[in-house]
């Protein structure tokens, strides 16, 4: 998916949570799942992609990468459960 998105990675279900903007979703949570940056994600081990949310433009996608960021872990998480009950990994449905 080659489009402004901005999505959340989790450790597991109700663990950590990790929120970003991308324009390559599929590259950037194979990134994520494969550890191959340092930062946050490695250190925690998010890697299961459970909510993304498309955008046409990367204005729009980093606008409300902050919203979200500046939200409450209970409004993140909120999001995930609207989107993803089960808290499955939608990596596989990407390509």
């Amino acid at each position: 998916m080659r489009a402004p998105t901005v999505y959340i990675m989790a450790s597991r279900r109700n663990g950590t949570v990790y929120g970003g903007v991308t324009s390559d979703l599929a590259r950037r949570v194979y990134e994520h799942r494969e550890a191959l940056l340092p930062g946050f994600t490695r250190q925690y081990g998010c890697k299961t992609l459970v909510w993304y949310e498309p955008y046409a433009s990367m204005v729009e996608a980093i606008d409300r990468e902050k919203q979200i960021k500046a939200g409450s872990r209970k409004r993140k998480l909120a999001l995930i459960e609207a989107m993803n009950p089960d808290w499955t990994d939608l990596y596989p449905g990407l390509a």
